[in-house]
């Protein structure tokens, strides 16, 4: 195997002349330095592996973006004395192909080996796909192709049964953390953020490394005097704030605001008093139709699960019957939702289920809930062990359905109010069956 080419010191991480973005100028210069990737590039990784047997063979890099495809296919290259070329499915077309081709043939002769490196490779129709059967076949090139979309569905059986299919895996906090610590170490000064900010950096990120160490230049633009920002800090200078209401129009906010609360308060009057004004002012019914739909699911929940289509009959009455008559429809909603039972459990839970989903970003399914139409992924393990509820002791598996490296959380907690009292008892029962069925 030939001695990979000796690379350059990298440039400085805050050259003012640098040319080249950060994640470029921080690209590893070796597979160790790859972070995330340890089950490819680790010492028992499958690359590792493969490089040290000396039979690299035609490979499928599928993952999200910024975790290290390209770094990968140029490091592999280095490492087996392959001449990198590198096109992108995007940009390139039929003749750029022939002429990738050509010139790995010429290569070739020269007793001289081509690593191809297709960039968004589902990109190219099935057509073009197959051009690459040939030149594979024969060796003229080995393929490496990089792919953000599900290899099954992307590209064509005849690729896939030439190609083995490496699966990259989202960045983590661990690995997150190891590309600002290079970052730090090459600027010679910690980024002026706390724990907490830092910990948001990283769910910024949402396991993408190209994308964290973007963001890390624009931090590293600040004076070295900066103070530590903290989380709403960090926020507020890397992303935009939504824009405020038209303060022209506050009246039409604090009127509806009224309507609001007076239902929240269970005070019919109030709510039919602010109903009238906003009504007499001209209003548009619509909107406050819109509003009373928000409210059955807001603050009355599943307390009564026949607020939502109460609020959407109202809504429907008056689109057919119109002004002043279908007034009369949403009056009757607004008096229905002020006297129903009242939970905000659903509001709060979709509130703590977002935030969630925001903290732990693109984490998988577990694999036992997906489905696996293509052999691919059932050599994967999609599907394996799923258990068909239907066919559980009480239609009830207690499986898992959190993502891996995610703990089970409940978002949802009923109130003792109206329906779900009862919604109360079966979460109950079900917490029970699934401590016992899962030891």
């Amino acid at each position: 195997m030939a001695k990979p080419p000796t690379r350059a010191p990298s440039p400085s991480l805050l050259h003012a002349d640098a040319p080249r973005p950060l994640a470029e100028r921080l690209r590893p210069g070796a597979l160790a330095d790859v972070v995330g990737q340890d089950h490819l590039v680790g010492p028992q990784g499958t690359l590792t592996r493969m490089l040290e047997r000396g039979s690299l063979a035609s490979l499928i890099l599928w993952g999200p973006p910024g975790v290290g495809k390209t770094t990968i296919a140029r490091l592999l290259a280095d490492q087996a004395g392959l001449e990198f070329t590198q096109l992108s499915a995007v940009f390139s077309g039929v003749a750029d192909l022939k002429k990738a081709f050509e010139d790995a043939r010429v290569r070739r002769h020269d007793g001289r080996g081509t690593m191809l490196f297709v960039d968004e490779i589902h990109r190219f129709n099935r057509a073009q796909q197959d051009g690459f059967l040939p030149v594979v076949e024969d060796g003229t090139i080995t393929l490496v192709g990089a792919t953000t979309e599900n290899p099954s569905f992307a590209l064509n059986g005849a690729m896939l049964s030439r190609c083995q299919v490496l699966v990259l895996r989202r960045l983590d906090d661990d690995a997150l953390e190891k590309l600002l610590a290079r970052a730090e170490a090459e600027a010679g000064r910690a980024l002026p953020l706390d724990a907490e900010a830092r910990a948001s950096l990283r769910a910024m990120a949402d396991g993408d490394g190209r994308y964290v160490l973007n963001m890390v230049e624009q931090l590293a633009a600040l004076p070295a005097d900066t103070p530590l920002m903290d989380g709403a800090a960090l926020a507020e200078l890397l992303a935009r704030r939504a824009a405020l209401y038209d303060k022209d129009r506050e009246e039409h906010y604090n009127l509806i605001s009224a309507l609001h609360k007076s239902m929240r308060g269970s005070d019919a009057d109030g709510a039919l008093y602010w109903l009238a004004r906003m009504l007499a002012g001209g209003e548009d019914p619509r909107f406050i139709a819109r509003r009373v739909v928000r409210f059955a699911s807001e603050d009355v929940g599943l307390a009564d699960p026949a607020a939502l289509p109460q609020a959407l009959a109202a809504w429907e009455a008056y689109e057919r019957l119109g002004s002043p008559e279908g007034e009369l429809a949403i009056a009757q909603a607004v008096v229905y939702l002020a006297t129903a039972p009242k939970s905000n459990a659903l509001y709060v839970a979709i509130g703590e289920a977002s935030r969630a989903a925001r903290k732990t970003g693109s984490l998988a399914p577990p694999k036992h809930i997906l489905n696996a139409p293509t052999k691919l992924m059932k050599d994967l393990g999609y599907g394996s062990g799923y258990a068909y509820d239907h066919e559980a002791e009480d239609g009830f598996s207690g499986q898992n359905y959190f993502p891996d490296g995610m703990d089970r959380a409940q978002f949802y907690r009923p109130r003792e109010r109206g329906f779900e009292r009862e919604v109360v008892k079966r979460l109950a029962y079900w917490a029970k069956l699934r401590v016992e069925r899962n030891p």
